[in-house]
């Protein structure tokens, strides 16, 4: 009988399509596995609710799965709760960073104090001497900046609440 672990350790190794440095897991994408008669239960949530990416998620968790003898999936996306980058996990936030996207900041709610855009560490030199570029970066869920100081573009993923 295969273990709720085994399914959690498997879901490691499927990558984000749009962020490969980082597991569904990282990404708390996955929010539930659970086992019965057999039959594997996954729940996923998007990052957002018109994520292109949920379909190649579900796919790479398909074919991770059966590439182990784990056959009987059923996975279900649910958008409530809403997914905010408070479930990327530790592990992910570093991975990010050694990967050249900066990891999302506290930020302030911007309906309430119309400010400058967050400053966000640049994630080559650390400087805070950085601007937003574009509030749209490579995918819907990044914004585009640059650092002052070394001069390196880069992705900052946003901070969802």
């Amino acid at each position: 009988m295969v273990e709720s672990t085994y399914i959690w350790d498997l879901l490691e190794e499927v990558s984000d399509p749009e962020v490969p440095v980082l597991s569904v897991v990282d990404l708390g994408v996955v929010r539930e596995v659970s086992i019965q008669d057999e039959q594997v239960y996954i729940t996923i949530t998007p990052t957002y609710s018109g994520c292109p990416a949920m379909k190649t998620m579900e796919d790479d968790i398909r074919k991770k799965l059966a590439e182990h003898q784990v056959k009987k999936v059923i996975i279900e996306t649910v958008l409530s709760p809403a997914w905010t980058t408070d479930w990327l996990s530790e592990n992910g936030r570093y991975k990010l960073k050694e990967y050249g996207i900066a990891p999302p900041e506290n930020e302030v709610d911007k309906s309430v104090l119309f400010s400058e855009p967050t400053r966000v560490p640049c994630p080559k030199c650390d400087s805070t001497n950085t601007r937003m570029i574009s509030q749209f970066g490579s995918t819907a869920c990044k914004a585009h900046y640059q650092c002052n100081s070394c001069k390196e573009p880069y992705d900052y993923f946003k901070c969802l609440k």
